[in-house]
């Protein structure tokens, strides 16, 4: 028979040193310890990476120690469900302190199913209980105008930046790495901002001068149309020009039949000077396509953003 230890804390600014404490004796045994470090107690325990490791280590008629319930528990359910698994495991749990210490929790004695099955149910009355302050607690703040959560990891001039630099085209792990964040900040600022949705291709493809090319306006709205068509030349990143090799528009391959390699890292653009009007239908073409995949979002927004930058240059 041999004892095992498991311990649990819910988030990152806790620890286990109390339950460490009420453990101590069977630590300085050796005892194998099984933790969760940084887990919620709503995660099931069987879903739980420590205690299911604990589980698949553990042979018949070793005993399970808790420093106390809740490492371990959070609803009558939680408790019967465990209990059923050790039981069926030929496992013993015991836990070091509170109202269930010296007692083996997976006992078929009637006397022990009974006390496990109350105080389950106060144990998930104290859990709701504590849940009902802390709405009160918060809705009290809120009333008095304090502010809630995590101070910022940005500010509101970061953040501008930030947005600015995504749509220049600088990827979001890089902006991570620059501002010492995880990316889920970094995505959050932009998510704010509306800066990762794709850009609306009305906003390019609205004007008469400069979509299809003129192929059902009369002569004159023709001519006028190439005077608003001027030839610009757009760095086309290379898997927008891939997604566009095989586009049935005559002008859109020739246009990039004519463009010049640049190789950019392991990457490359295409420098490509044709008429507006060609530069827009490639974002039009393109666009389905690259919004399957993260890359080709990227590379269609950057896309959309040099294109819009030659539109709007005197």
């Amino acid at each position: 028979m041999t004892d095992r230890l498991y311990l649990r804390h819910s988030t990152d600014k806790q620890t286990s040193a109390r339950q460490r404490l009420s453990l101590k004796a069977y630590i300085e045994a050796g005892v194998p310890m099984y933790e969760d470090p940084a887990t919620s107690s709503r995660l099931h325990p069987l879903k739980r990476p420590g205690f299911v490791r604990l589980l698949d280590e553990a042979a018949v008629g070793d005993v399970v120690r808790l420093a106390d319930a809740a490492r371990l528990f959070r609803s009558v359910q939680v408790v019967l469900d465990v209990r059923d698994v050790l039981r069926r495991r030929g496992l013993h749990l015991r836990i070091a302190s509170g109202a269930w210490a010296g007692m083996d929790l997976t006992s078929e004695d009637p006397m022990t199913k009974l006390f496990v099955t109350m105080l389950a149910g106060v144990l998930e009355f104290q859990r709701d209980m504590i849940s009902e302050n802390t709405r009160d607690g918060v809705a009290a703040a809120r009333a008095e105008g304090k502010t809630l959560g995590r101070p910022a990891r940005l500010s509101t001039q970061q953040a501008a930046d930030i947005v600015t630099a995504f749509e220049s085209g600088t990827a979001v792990k890089a902006l991570a790495r620059q501002y010492d964040v995880d990316p889920k900040v970094i995505r959050r600022a932009l998510d704010s901002a509306g800066a990762r949705h794709s850009p609306d291709l009305g906003a390019f493809l609205n004007d008469d001068a400069t979509t299809s090319r003129g192929h059902d306006v009369t002569d004159e709205r023709q001519v006028q149309a190439a005077d608003a068509d001027p030839a610009v030349a757009v760095d086309v990143p290379g898997l927008v020009a891939e997604h566009l090799a095989d586009v049935a528009d005559d002008a859109i391959r020739q246009a990039l039949n004519a463009g010049k390699t640049i190789r950019r890292g392991q990457g490359y653009l295409l420098r490509v000077t044709a008429p507006l009007s060609v530069h827009l239908a490639m974002i039009e073409h393109s666009a389905a396509a690259l919004r399957q995949s993260p890359a080709g979002r990227k590379a269609h927004r950057i896309h959309c953003a040099r294109v819009a930058a030659v539109r709007i240059m005197p």
